[in-house]
């Protein structure tokens, strides 16, 4: 009874059409799309790590030869909460939202325009260098998870845009 329930599920599963969104690797299509995309100036060192991990992520520089260029703009917030009895913040939000475009550089259209984001708390000690160090590498993981999130819609962008001659 077991192996005929696994093989139905192993059936109903090849048909369903679900492809691997990197199928092929560095030479598949959506990885392809992917190296097309020119990433603009995005101010602030916030914005330079940012625009670093974009970069990474999809393969490097387009070198002239993008297709699209993608324009962030970063809205990075800290919020104190957690206040002691003397008025004293103990805990920080960390929040970075990010809105992008993608652009078409041959019509100058935006063929892509949506948000990502994420926040991380932080612990306020004592020590100011402890505080701002902690800030500063929620900073970092945030910018990560960001860019992550970035490259994961491009990629489905990219998936079903065909691609052009």
């Amino acid at each position: 009874m077991t192996r005929a329930l696994l093989l139905i599920l192993v059936l109903a599963l090849s048909g369903c059409g679900l492809r691997p969104v990197y199928g092929g690797g560095q030479s598949g299509s959506v990885a392809q799309g992917l190296r097309t995309i020119t990433v603009g100036k995005i101010p602030g060192q916030v914005g330079w790590l940012t625009r670093n991990a974009l970069v990474d992520r999809l393969g490097g520089e387009a070198d002239g030869q993008g297709k699209y260029r993608l324009d962030v703009e970063l809205d990075d917030n800290i919020t104190g909460f957690g206040i002691r009895g003397d008025s004293a913040t103990t805990r920080e939000r960390r929040t970075l939202r990010a809105r992008y475009r993608l652009i078409d550089l041959a019509t100058g259209e935006v063929v892509l325009d949506a948000t990502a984001g994420s926040d991380a708390g932080i612990d306020v000690v004592s020590s100011e260098y402890a505080t701002v160090a902690a800030e500063q590498t929620a900073v970092e993981r945030l910018v990560l998870v960001v860019a992550d999130q970035i490259i994961a819609r491009l990629a489905t962008f990219s998936a079903h845009t065909p691609a052009k001659p």
